[in-house]
């Protein structure tokens, strides 16, 4: 405990002598953990955009106008059942119709609906949500496989041209987030690898600047951990605060930035978990808990060799 309490008292010391050294530390440490907050959270938002996007990915089961009621609410109990199906939803002719208007401008809507003269050729169907999109391709032939569904389908004759879920789409769009998150994680791994480079750097020129002081506790024969204890403290509290800092930081710039994106792209949402900000907040912290002590120890060695 004495020795804890030294270092303690050491750090704040060299705080107050060096503090055009320490608060170069410091800015260092905030910049290269801001920087990395910012990617992971902006990799964070992509991808909770991302999987937003893939949400909306549906089967939709067209059904035959004559197939009686029973055996469609047999058929839609059945798919609920299998798995990565979320929910079945029935949507009937009605329905559907008014959705079409709905899509449609409203001229064009109103033109198309009067030349049916009463009529409603639009069939009714299953909209089928999936708990993992990515397997939209292997539920939709399974569906079309399924010998209930082709008895109340659209097309008998044809099955797989009653079931639709835009296959060169989805896997366009598959391709593309899998790139995305690939990306990411790539990125956000350079990104601190470069951050653990520039605070190893700073702190291996913080203690190159006290050499002699550490040579002068060797030759009294300090212990190599009674030696470290001051540099591990100090960079303890330089993480803190710079950390600190960054999570100031970014706290700040989500509140601003999050309410403006959403008024400017009204259709998309950018407002992500409490659970992943908090997560990120504890992660730069303790990341720069980390980079800052491992670096200190690294930076050390050379001058506690025997």
């Amino acid at each position: 405990m004495s020795n804890i309490g030294y270092s303690i008292r050491e750090a704040l010391r060299h705080f107050r002598r060096n503090w055009s050294t320490v608060f170069g530390a410091i800015v260092t440490i905030f910049l290269s953990l801001f920087i990395i907050g910012v990617f992971v959270l902006g990799s964070s938002m992509i991808t909770n955009l991302v999987g937003n996007v893939e949400d909306r990915v549906t089967i939709q089961a067209f059904l035959s106008d004559d197939a009686k009621q029973e055996d469609v609410d047999a058929v839609i109990a059945k798919v609920e059942a299998w798995d990565n199906v979320e929910s079945v939803r029935y949507k009937s002719k009605d329905e559907a119709l008014q959705e079409y208007k709905e899509t449609m401008s409203n001229r064009n809507a109103a033109d198309a609906v009067a030349a049916l003269d009463g009529e409603n050729p639009v069939p009714a169907s299953m909209v089928i949500k999936l708990d993992d999109p990515q397997k939209v391709e292997e539920t939709a032939n399974k569906l079309i496989a399924d010998a209930d569904f082709s008895a109340v389908c659209d097309d008998p004759d044809d099955v797989s041209a009653s079931v639709q879920y835009g296959r060169e789409t989805v896997e366009r769009l598959f391709s593309v987030t899998n790139y995305i998150r690939i990306a990411a994680l790539v990125l956000v791994g350079l990104l601190t690898f470069v951050s653990f480079v520039f605070i190893n750097n700073t702190i291996r020129l913080a203690i190159s600047a006290r050499r002699r002081e550490i040579a002068i506790e060797r030759l009294v024969g300090a212990s190599n951990s009674f030696i470290r204890g001051p540099f591990v403290a100090e960079g303890i509290l330089e993480a803190l605060l710079g950390s600190a800092l960054a999570v100031a930081a970014l706290h700040f710039g989500m509140g601003e930035l999050v309410p403006r994106l959403e008024s400017s792209l009204q259709f998309l949402s950018f407002t992500l978990p409490q659970r992943i900000v908090l997560e990120t907040y504890a992660g730069l912290v303790l990341g720069g808990l980390v980079l800052d002590t491992f670096g200190s120890s690294i930076a050390m060695r050379r001058y506690l060799r025997v």
